[in-house]
């Protein structure tokens, strides 16, 4: 027989959501839907927390994530207050990326990531022969399985102790097919196993990077987050990834919910195991009969400490990032090789970046041979395209990962002009001409970036997805001694990225109604509004 879930227990008619990012806005909407009143707080000016916006001169770019899959999600959560993808304010309009990805590798070679089998059969077989084509439909069966096995047991899932992955049989069999599957082996290894060209097995393990960990070490149930990436989509929204944070909280708005910005929380206050008001840096006093965190663990447990007496047990983080936000001529860009809304731009030492970028405490270092991501969300939607000082121009992003504060606590507030100086010359040295002049760069992130605004570390991505830290075995979502504080986030269940803390504001909201989780049907080719080819 199947087990109860804890929910919050007591009165739960109004419930104050701390954070606007997708998660508090997932959140706030389930919630909104079951009949609640809610209370969203937000401290910056605009809502979607690191899918956010960036105020450039004469123009904004997005803050964080650039890349979306299963847009399902984003439908689920307006749907909980009968609003869909047209009736918010802005409508969203959900464009298929075709190539997903573009990959270009230290050979000089280069290849588009299609989700598409065919489309991807023809391009594996140009680039790397037909033989390897039929082992790649192979590892896409494979990934597909990995997925189809865990979603409902490992990411759409609330857990109150590992023994619910055999609470039932339904549980026991997923666990089983799971185990079957080798979903607890490691992905490099599986993968190097089923395909043989080097380049190819980069695309299909990069993700392991999202997890925190080297492909090396990821547990190969983390091939879902391949599937997503390669299999299910990627998408992109008219005006912008922050366009979803917009929307979100437009329907939101419109349903009767109390969304305040520039509203930062303070403190709480606690008596009988419960939380019953929350303090603001304007004063006001909010009481709720239950309360949704959505920051970062490091800001909760701040904030939770007076009522708790508890200091968190320290967590292995994931690797951080430098980020480049600016603009750069269109007649300077148009010149480049790679015409793709994202391109990859592999370096050589692959391994070795892996173990730069995650060592231990102390032994991180930078990327001496930088793979970097290239975002250019024009290529898509040209209403994104700006003139800046009269000279045509497109947003760009520029990432790097790196290691996190722990690892290697670097002087940032010295080392990042050296470092955009550095990276910009090897992009120019990969052929993209003049980039390193062109380039008009009006943020930079770093680890201190992140650790200003209160992240672990200062990294952006949370715990990494260890064994010990994954799953049933994560930060669970309820908070022992507080009966009526849910955590949603990607410090919580089920983990890192657009998907995860969309369903971790989902699940937050169900242990709050109580609701039973409803069928989701999750399609290969996702739920395409509109397709669009990134040229």
């Amino acid at each position: 027989m199947a087990r109860t879930l804890r929910t919050v227990p007591g009165p739960t008619d109004h419930v104050v959501v701390v954070g606007a990012g997708l998660a508090g806005l997932s959140a706030a909407l389930h919630l909104k839907g079951s009949g609640r009143r809610v209370t969203v707080l937000e401290r910056d000016s605009l809502p979607g927390g690191r899918v956010g916006t960036y105020r450039g001169p004469g123009y904004d770019i997005d803050n964080g994530a650039t890349v979306l899959t299963m847009p399902e999600l984003i439908r689920e959560a307006l749907a909980a207050v009968g609003a869909d993808l047209t009736s918010t304010r802005p409508a969203l309009v959900l464009e298929r990326l075709s190539p997903a990805y573009h990959a270009r590798f230290p050979d000089g070679s280069s290849l588009d990531v299609h989700s598409d089998p065919d489309a991807m059969v023809a391009e594996i077989t140009r680039v790397c022969g037909p033989e390897e084509s039929v082992r790649y439909l192979k590892l896409r069966r494979w990934l597909g399985r990995i997925f189809d096995a865990e979603y409902s047991r490992f990411m759409d899932a609330n857990f109150d102790s590992p023994l619910d992955l055999v609470s039932s049989r339904a549980a026991a069999t997923d666990l089983v097919t799971l185990t079957a599957l080798g979903g607890f082996g490691r992905l490099g290894s599986r993968v190097d196993r089923t395909i043989s060209d080097p380049r190819l097995r980069r695309i299909f393990t990069f993700q392991a990077l999202y997890a925190g960990v080297a492909p090396a070490d990821a547990l190969a149930v983390y091939g879902a987050i391949a599937h997503m990436d390669t299999s299910l989509g990627v998408y992109f929204p008219r005006g912008g990834m922050r366009s979803i944070a917009l929307a979100l909280a437009d329907a939101f708005s419109t349903a009767g919910g109390d969304l305040r910005l520039d509203t930062t929380v303070t403190r709480v206050d606690t008596s009988g195991g419960r939380v019953r008001a929350v303090h603001t840096a304007s004063g006001d006093r909010i009481e709720c009969d239950a309360v949704v965190l959505t920051p970062d663990t490091a800001v909760v447990d701040e904030l939770l400490r007076p009522a708790t007496g508890k200091i968190p047990r320290r967590v292995r983080v994931s690797p951080s990032a430098v980020v480049l936000h600016g603009t750069i001529p269109t007649a300077v860009s148009a010149r480049w090789a790679a015409q793709r809304h994202h391109t990859i731009d592999f370096g050589s030492a692959w391994e070795k970046t892996f173990a730069e970028i995650t060592a231990r405490a102390g032994r991180g270092r930078l990327m001496t041979d930088p793979s970097l991501l290239l975002t250019r969300p024009a290529l898509s939607d040209q209403s994104l395209l700006v003139n800046r000082s009269d000279v045509p121009s497109e947003p760009l992003s520029v990432l790097a990962p790196c290691p996190n504060l722990h690892s290697a606590p670097l002087e940032w507030s010295s080392l990042t002009g050296p470092y955009v100086r550095e990276l910009l010359q090897v992009l120019e040295d990969r052929g993209y001409a003049g980039i390193s002049a062109r380039f008009e760069i009006d943020h930079v992130d770093t680890p201190l970036t992140w650790l200003n605004k209160g992240m672990s570390a200062g990294s952006p991505f949370a715990a990494a997805h260890v064994f010990r830290q994954t799953g049933p075995f994560r930060r669970p979502n309820l908070v022992p001694g507080l009966d009526n504080v849910v955590l949603a986030g990607s410090g919580t269940v089920p983990g890192v990225g657009v998907p995860t803390v969309l369903l971790s504001g989902k699940l937050a909201a169900r242990r709050i109604t109580g609701a039973q989780k409803p069928e989701m049907r999750i399609y290969e080719r996702g739920v395409a509004i509109t397709g669009v080819a990134s040229n």
